[in-house]
């Protein structure tokens, strides 16, 4: 949950590489660091916390190739000896690194008895290891870059440098993304598109067990033997105003306000000029011979998949279970004749998901990934993907995507159901009230001064917090729990109205504040009576309902959508209500404590 950078052959190093890792500040934000070569001078520049840190000690600094390094911290505390990139016993090689290296106390035991090391990392053992196999036992760099390749386990991209040869960058990854840049007269190595958009939009892929040989004027591509692989280059569709905040004060404010536009955007990309859904016929296929679906993923994304449930199982006519995938990385349960694994993820570079998914293409299940990034590793990887078309998402707390995720699985839903003359998804104006539902999300955002003001005297003190609610509204409790407690730190927990009697109301107390969701007219009226439960035990109650079930004492009412849909639209409250919140604490919005945006490593 690092970002990487690396330039060669262009004068403006130090500037490209510090504005490469501004880009990917999301990634990490523990400390950073960079390492510039220009004629017989080095720098070696690093710094504990943002990279604005990290800027204002690189004056002076420059030269024509240079790597640097955000640190999600993994092995080690934030300190500068920790930061990247890291140094070989002489000094000779540099390293920056993203991932975990499973076996780096058994290499640090077997192969570097004597080294003196300076800070706590795998990265550092890495870098000794090359240097080791190139200073101590007379192998060329590149051949002893393979030899410690061989040796290393885990997940890793690492960008390598020998400071005796500036024009060169080697480049090797497993599991863990890195791209390769292309410039005119320069290269570049990046994490991340967004990283280097300023400087190209034309990237190469690097796949698993490459190694890339990164030059001025060539970028020469291999496997671990040395044979050599040819890879065409691809053009990013980005814009520098998509990863900009404008005039934002925070991304996470700017990407909720861009959730209507999202919506219109996936009803653009999945219908066809006479506004008939349209999803992959393979993929409708695929749903279609499956006799159960397995839904696969974390976090946020977990819960877009809880969201979906009822609606892929009542339009697909087919089975749909949840699996968290760091669980079943290590233990998948028993499965269906036919099953279909379907990965959510926002970046398609989970590691958790990756492991299962290597599993599942071991096995022979079919997998569609949902992505909003095209190209990426789970992408790549599974049978068939499905984009999410919001943009680039750079707040760590995530927003478009979640509502993007439902939304694209409504499509596939409807697609499907229709395939098969489901009287339900016939039925089901997906178009229509996709609109309704957009703009039922505006509303929401012309209210923010009301909510505001409401967080406020709710939360701005407050410990801990709850959020309640029945049938699909349990499942954006879910996620509006974990949005309040990843960015203002509030102890925040989601339960299933009813099964507050069954051991959480113990906790509440005088002055507890829960929120409360409603928009099942069904369920509605039960989730009123565990509100006066939690009421009469002195909780300070905050509710949010649709029209179709509201009453005047309601806090926020929000437009009546589709049931299918309604997580959608009872998601954005939550969310301005964890912004608003964060902001009152004195928090930084975009960038919670202990948190990365990509993750990358299991």
């Amino acid at each position: 949950m690092c970002g990487i950078v690396g330039v060669v052959g262009n004068t403006n190093a130090t500037d490209i590489l510090i504005q490469g890792l501004e880009k990917l500040e999301y990634r990490g934000y523990d400390s950073a660091g960079i390492f510039v070569l220009g004629g017989a001078e080095n720098h070696l520049v690093k710094a504990v916390g943002r990279i604005a840190e990290l800027s204002a000690k690189t004056a002076g600094v420059e030269g024509t190739t240079g790597i640097g390094h955000t640190r999600w911290a993994t092995h080690g505390k934030p300190t500068e000896d920790n930061a990247h990139p890291h140094r070989s016993e002489t000094g000779r090689f540099v390293l920056v690194h993203n991932g975990v290296i499973e076996n780096y106390l058994e290499i640090k035991e077997e192969y570097l008895a004597g080294h003196h090391f300076k800070g706590q990392t795998d990265t550092e053992i890495a870098v000794h290891l090359i240097g080791k196999f190139a200073e101590e036992d007379g192998l060329s760099v590149l051949e002893a870059f393979k030899k410690a390749l061989h040796i290393i386990r885990g997940s890793y991209a690492f960008a390598l440098i020998d400071s005796e040869n500036p024009d060169v960058i080697y480049v090797a990854k497993n599991k863990s993304p890195l791209l390769i840049g292309l410039g005119d007269g320069y290269n570049m190595v990046c994490s991340d598109a967004m990283a280097m958009i300023r400087e190209t939009n034309q990237y190469m892929e690097i796949h698993d067990q490459e190694l890339v040989i990164v030059k001025a004027d060539s970028v020469e591509v291999q496997d671990y033997d040395g044979n050599s692989r040819e890879r065409a280059s691809y053009t990013a569709e980005l814009d520098l105003s998509d990863i900009g905040k404008g005039t934002y004060p925070y991304y996470m404010l700017k990407e909720i306000d861009e959730q209507p536009t999202v919506m219109r955007k996936l009803i653009q990309a999945y219908t066809d000029e006479a506004g008939q859904v349209v999803v992959d016929p393979a993929i409708i296929k695929a749903v279609q011979d499956a006799d159960r679906i397995y839904i696969l993923a974390a976090g946020t994304s977990y819960h877009a998949g809880f969201a979906s449930k009822k609606m892929l199982e009542e339009l697909t006519d087919t089975p749909v279970e949840l699996g968290i995938s760091s669980e079943w990385g290590y233990g998948m349960p028993l499965l269906s004749k036919k099953p279909l694994f379907i990965f959510i993820s926002q970046s398609g570079e989970t590691a958790d998901s990756r492991q299962v998914l290597v599993k599942a293409n071991e096995m022979g299940i079919p997998s569609l990934t949902v992505t909003n990034v095209p190209g990426s590793t789970l992408s790549r990887e599974a049978n068939h993907t499905m984009l999410l078309h919001a943009g680039p998402e750079i707040a760590v707390a995530s927003t478009k995507a979640y509502t993007a995720q439902i939304a694209a699985l409504a499509f596939l839903a409807k697609a499907v159901g229709q395939a098969n003359g489901n009287a339900k998804a016939q039925a089901f104006d997906l178009v229509h009230e996709l609109s309704i539902v957009a703009q039922s999300i505006e509303s929401t955002l012309s209210e923010k001064e009301t909510i505001e003001a409401k967080v406020r005297e709710l939360l701005e003190t407050t410990r801990n917090a709850f959020y309640i609610g029945r049938g699909q509204d349990y499942y954006v409790a879910m996620e509006a729990s974990l949005k309040l407690k990843e960015i203002s730190y509030i102890q925040c927990e989601g339960f299933a109205a009813g099964e507050l009697k069954h051991g959480t109301i113990a906790l509440i107390e005088e002055g507890t504040p829960v929120l409360a969701l409603l928009s099942d007219p069904v369920l509605a009226n039960h989730t009123r009576g565990n509100i006066q439960e939690v009421a009469a035990r002195g909780a300070k109650v905050l509710t949010i309902a649709e029209e179709n079930v509201a009453k005047d004492t309601d806090d926020i009412v929000l437009t009546t959508v589709h049931p299918y849909l309604s997580p959608i639209s009872m998601v954005v409250p939550t969310q301005l209500v964890a912004y608003f919140a964060t902001l009152h604490r004195g928090l930084d919005v975009d960038k919670p404590r202990n948190l990365a945006k990509s993750v990358t490593v299991e």
